[in-house]
This record gives C-alpha cells, sequence and structure tokens, in this order.
C-alpha cells in the first residue's frame, strides 16, 4: 500500500485518538471498510486524557473486551475527593452506579489506543495509516468525499463516502470543513507535572483549590501526575518569575511534602495544556461529521473528554452503520448522530463550567475568590450529592449501549 496514491474505502477518520479508534473499531466489527488516519508515528504522548470512565468501561464490557483490558495497569478511583479547609471531601462517589465496574481507571492513554487498535486490526476491513497528515478535504459537487494526505511515503487521496473529523480540539478537518466554533467560558491552563510517590502520601486521587487556582493530583503508582489549574496567560507570568515561583505557588496548595517541588528542575518538566470549552454550531456536512473533541473540545475537569468522545463514536457507529454498508448515506443521518449526542454535550459542558464557577449570591467578591467553586462547597454541605455527581461523571447525560452486529 505504500507504493499507492489512491485508496477507497467506505469511511475514513481523520485522528487516531479515542473516538477515532473505538469508531473504527465499531465499524469495522460490524464490516464496513474503513481507514483511520495518524498523523504522528505511535501514541505515545504524555498528559493526555488517561481517565477509563465506567461507561467507557461498560462499553468494553459489552464488547466482551473488558476483563482482558483490565489486566492492563492501570489504578482504580473509586471516588474523586478535594481538600477543603484541611479536611477531605468525596466529591464523586462511583459505588452506586448500575454498572459492572463503578470506578474510574487510570490508565496510559497510549496503552488504550494500542489495545484498541490490535483489537480493530483483528478485522479485515479496518486499516490504519500512521505518519498520515491531512492536508485537505476531497470535494465533489459541495460533498466531501474523502481526504488528501501526507505519509512517509508521498502524498495519497482517499476516496470515501464519509469523512469523519475525530482529530482533536485542533481539528484540520473541521478547520478545512469551515464548521463554525462557539466558544463558552473564560479559557484556563493546566500545568501538568510529575512527581514522585513516597510512603505517606495519600492514596486517592485528590483536587486541592486555592484563592485563584486549583491542583488535581492523580495516582499513577509509582509517581504522582499533578495538574496545576490557572488562568489563562498565568504560565506566562510564572516563567518570567522563574522555576523557584513555580513550586512556591504550587507548594501553597499542594498536600505533598514541600521539598517534593524540588524534583521540578526547569520549565522542561512542566507541560502546558490551554484549556477552552468549545462547541461546533453544526458538526457535519454533507459527506462529513466530527466527533469528539473536534466537535465539542471539554475542559479537564472530571475527565470526560476520553469518555463523552467514546459515546459519540458509539452513537455514530450505532447510527450510520447500516447506511454505510447498504451504500445508502445521507444527511439525514449524520444530522441524527448531533441530534443523539448535542443533549449530553451541552449539559456536560454546562456542568463543567458550573464547577469552574465560583459565585455564591451571598458572597462578596473577594470572599468568592478565597475558596473552592461553588459545585465543590455544595457537596461538601451535602454529602448525597457526590453520588449525584459520581452519576454525570461517571455515566454521563447519556450512556449508549453498542448495538449487536
Amino acid at each position: 500500500m505504500a507504493h499507492q496514491d489512491e485508496l477507497q474505502t467506505s469511511c475514513v477518520i481523520a485522528g487516531a485518538g479515542p473516538a477515532g479508534l473505538m469508531l473504527g473499531f465499531l465499524l469495522a466489527r460490524a464490516g464496513v471498510d474503513v481507514v483511520v488516519v495518524e498523523k504522528h508515528p505511535d501514541f505515545l504522548r504524555d498528559f493526555r486524557g488517561d481517565t477509563i470512565h465506567p461507561s467507557t468501561l461498560e462499553v468494553m464490557h459489552e464488547l466482551g473486551l473488558a476483563d482482558e483490558f483490565l489486566a492492563l495497569p492501570h489504578t482504580k478511583a473509586p471516588k474523586l475527593s478535594a481538600e477543603m479547609g484541611g479536611r477531605t471531601v468525596t466529591i464523586a462517589d462511583f459505588s452506586r452506579l448500575p454498572v459492572r465496574n463503578r470506578f474510574i481507571a487510570f490508565m496510559p492513554q497510549w496503552d488504550f489506543l494500542t489495545f484498541l487498535s490490535t483489537k480493530a486490526g483483528q478485522y479485515p476491513g479496518f486499516r490504519l495509516l500512521m505518519q498520515a497528515k491531512v492536508l485537505d478535504l476531497v470535494e465533489t459537487d459541495g460533498r466531501v468525499a474523502g481526504l488528501r494526505v501526507e505519509t512517509p511515503q508521498g502524498l495519497v487521496t482517499i476516496h470515501a463516502p464519509l469523512v469523519v473529523g475525530a482529530d482533536g480540539r485542533n481539528s484540520v478537518v473541521r478547520e478545512k470543513a469551515g464548521l463554525e466554533v462557539e466558544s463558552f467560558g473564560v479559557p484556563s491552563e493546566v500545568l501538568w507535572m510529575k512527581l514522585s510517590r513516597q510512603p505517606g502520601d495519600p492514596d486517592e486521587v485528590m483536587g486541592h483549590a486555592g484563592p485563584r487556582q486549583g491542583l488535581v493530583l492523580i495516582n499513577r503508582g509509582d509517581y504522582w501526575q499533578c495538574g496545576y489549574v490557572v488562568r489563562k496567560g498565568t504560565y506566562t507570568e510564572i516563567q518570567a518569575e522563574g522555576i523557584a515561583a513555580l513550586r512556591d505557588r504550587v507548594r501553597e496548595i499542594s498536600p505533598l511534602a514541600p521539598e517534593r517541588m524540588d524534583e521540578i528542575q526547569s520549565f522542561d518538566d512542566v507541560s502546558l495544556l490551554t484549556v477552552r470549552i468549545d462547541r461546533l454550531k453544526r458538526w457535519w456536512r454533507p459527506g462529513l461529521l466530527c466527533i469528539g473533541d473536534a466537535a465539542h473540545a471539554m475542559s479537564p475537569i472530571g475527565g470526560v473528554g476520553v469518555n463523552l468522545a467514546i459515546q459519540d463514536a458509539v452513537a455514530a457507529a450505532n447510527i450510520l452503520t447500516r447506511p454505510l454498508r447498504e451504500g445508502r448515506l445521507s444527511e439525514t443521518d449524520l444530522a441524527a448522530v448531533e441530534k443523539r449526542r448535542l443533549f449530553p454535550t451541552r449539559a456536560t459542558q454546562k456542568l463543567q463550567l458550573m464547577m469552574r464557577s465560583r459565585r455564591r449570591k451571598d458572597e462578596g467578591d473577594a470572599e468568592r475568590r478565597k475558596g473552592p467553586p461553588a459545585f465543590i462547597r455544595g457537596i461538601a454541605r451535602w454529602p448525597v450529592l457526590a453520588h449525584l455527581a459520581g452519576r454525570l461523571i461517571g455515566l454521563g447525560f447519556r450512556m449508549e449501549h453498542v448495538r449487536s452486529r
């Protein structure tokens, strides 16, 4: 195939992330010919969305893959906690969910993607092209009809009645398609770092709120993945102040021993993620559909991005498999995917904006800024809400189920 410059398939998917690979797997499983293209040579990138929620674990169970999947190295979080005023508060409890696996599995995303791609590769109709960078759309009479990609072997044109943009929050596909994006809330930044785990450290996934920032600690077994959440533009200020200033800022709100921050020796040990919440005004054009972060970028709050992407993929496969297999895909089918997934997307983004908000009408501005978001304060006051939060974070607002082939 390296010598070919023209390919024909039923569906070409840009992006071998969770949404793209899950959709490719489900389509191939149902007998649909599919090509997934990925610009990187491998899946090995740090600080990707590594949270596998109960909703995704349920999908893996429905596919008969849960036991094998959970044999991969991971850590379990049956609840999510936050520190408030010196005490630990459970902000999301998954113990009562009506599913088989009532926990979040923290697993390196490259393991998840390697697992999915290996399973998908067992079907003859699945092809994965790595180091295949999307250059442009193929269009015929106003309809998207394929992708032009650049590979180490040269240019390849992939013709398909359906192009799916699953290429993330900076989607080339949605840009080339001219789809309009609507943004919500104020962008923020997450500074990701690794710190060693030591005896006496907390066992749980923890959130810690400071006056204008927050810290998330994710237990990775032998180290902590730390996310320092600040307002957009703050990282530039911190860089100007120097690495010692970053260490001091994090020490103020970290439950770990102060000397642990000495492990961050330079800004080379820090990875910046700019966070924005946005959504396409329309997810499709004739011959093209966007799903996952390409359709709706999420905040890392609750780690829901990966799992919404998986739910999008399941819904898209349920709706599009038969029309693709029978060669009768229509705009109505593409609109049906958006209609199916629009409510849970809107509701999740609204919840994320609420979780970031510090507003409470009976407080002054200065007082609001002192503590954690109002959402967390509410759960601290009424602990029963932790089960509701567990359901919304763990399962989402609309769970999708894998249909039989």
